[in-house]
């Protein structure tokens, strides 16, 4: 893993956070505090349609300071390029925290869905509607705390007391609300659909249905009432039942409201003592377990990272570091023809490459993620090892000069599904390390663990 020289005493690592419709997310580390911050890469001379959408986005976003909800710091504008600094999330993507088919313990689904109800209670109250909620939009910070990300599709609602239906069809399709296929709707409504969808993978593992059109098997029964003993219903108890059933109310009106929700048996129930951290600690499978010993191997040695707490617009967040970030910023030219500038200042200063190899004590500057493992061979024959499984699956792959591996294939419903394979060298000990790059989080880690099964000869036993 690299660190790039990104400004004064802030490296930028090579490793990729997430990535979305117009960029790459990456880790910016201070050299001396360790504060770390997200950076958003946004290239306009890749996607032409992107500075409209961004510049809503961060209109949006920069209005916005609430503990469940990802925090907006500052952006930098290049004719061709720009930058958005938001707050790290160590603890990845919800979606990581959900077993195939299983799903997690009852205590971390309701903290989590508490979590999510009250930043999108926050979000409301501002007029803002979502519009796409779901487990790869939601982000675990180093305290176990679900935080609200992506507003690309997000939207005004309510302006100066006066409500507005919209009529723009967009989100996951697994997670719309059905009126959105049909006519225009309301904003809240919609996102609570969406909040019952992610409500039923967390406790079930999976998706009820692909979409919520009329031609639906799987939401047809669901509307007829005739879904009792199909899955994902068959494994939730009667009270977990009789809140999805009141979320997922076909009649916006008759939906329940966020304050309705926090007030239902469910929520209010004691699930005994609730996991604080972002370790998936309580799962009943054998997988899960093994899933649990690699977040204990990533947090083992690790000192506690500083909280990022900075809000808008007051600066609480050690502001001489942050400001130098965003209003120092200097050209930065590289091999990989990455350059920051001034909106300004047209003076260039280059910038050296360091490398900083993944060791223990780096090691917390990964995202966590459940979907990745050691292997007991050296790093050529896991590459090869890695290449043949895929072949044998019939998995289109390709691989940079990096060494990463992008897999392409499709989900159960014939959607695309990317995802991205690096190989790590961590103190003589290679890590397989995989990130979903484009699809659903739940069917990218029903491949993993295929995968993961494959691989069964070199993944490493401890």
């Amino acid at each position: 893993m690299e660190a790039t020289a990104f400004v004064e005493d802030w490296l930028c690592y090579d490793s990729i956070l997430g990535e979305g419709a117009y960029g790459e997310v990456r880790l910016l580390v201070h050299r001396k505090t360790e504060e770390k911050i997200a950076c958003k890469i946004i290239d306009h001379s890749r996607y032409r349609d992107a500075k409209t959408n961004i510049n809503r986005e961060v209109t949006l976003h920069s209005m916005l300071n609430h503990e469940n909800i990802i925090r907006y710091f500052g952006r930098r504008q290049e004719p061709h390029r720009e930058y958005i600094f938001l707050e790290y999330a160590s603890g990845g993507e919800l979606f990581q925290l959900i077993e195939p088919d299983v799903g997690m313990p009852s205590g971390m689904a309701q903290k989590f869905m508490k979590h999510l109800l009250n930043g999108l209670s926050y979000l409301h109250q501002k007029g803002i509607a979502h519009r796409d909620i779901k487990p790869e939009n939601l982000l675990i910070d180093g305290n176990g705390t679900l935080k609200i990300s992506d507003f690309g599709l997000a939207t005004i609602f309510r302006l100066k007391g006066k409500e507005r239906k919209l009529d723009k069809r967009c989100g996951t399709k697994p997670y719309l609300a059905p009126e959105i296929l049909k006519s225009s709707y309301f904003a809240r409504p919609a996102d609570i659909w969406s909040c019952g969808i992610v409500f039923v993978a967390m406790l079930t593992g999976e998706l009820p249905w692909t979409d919520t059109s009329d031609d639906n098997e799987e939401f047809s029964k669901w509307r007829k009432n005739v879904y009792i003993s199909e899955t994902p219903w068959s494994k939730l108890g009667n009270t977990a039942l009789s809140l999805a059933r009141q979320i997922l109310n076909e009649v916006p009106e008759k939906r329940l409201t966020l304050e309705q929700i926090v007030k239902h048996t469910w929520m209010k129930f004691s699930f005994g003592d609730v996991i604080e951290t972002d370790q998936p600690d309580g799962f009943n499978s054998s997988e899960a377990k093994r899933c649990n010993s690699m977040f204990e191997a990533e947090t083992r040695n690790k000192s506690e990272t500083p909280q990022v707490t900075l809000s808008q617009p007051v600066f609480t967040f050690r502001p001489t570091s942050l400001n130098q970030l965003i209003t120092d910023l200097k050209a930065l030219h590289s091999k990989s023809s990455v350059c920051f500038s001034q909106p300004v200042k047209n003076e260039d200063v280059i910038l050296q490459f360091t490398q900083s190899p993944v060791t223990q004590d780096n090691f917390h500057n990964l995202v966590k993620r459940m979907t990745r493992f050691y292997v007991d061979c050296d790093l050529e024959a896991a590459l090869e090892t890695l290449c043949s499984t895929l072949d044998s699956l019939h998995y289109s792959w390709t691989i940079d000069v990096k060494g990463m591996v992008t897999v392409s294939t499709v989900d159960s419903v014939k959607n695309q599904l990317i995802f991205k394979v690096n190989l790590l060298n961590m103190d003589g000990k290679i890590l397989i390390d995989f990130r979903l790059s484009k699809g659903c989080g739940l069917e990218f880690k029903k491949r993993f663990l295929k995968l993961k099964s494959s691989l069964g000869d070199i993944v490493a036993k401890t």
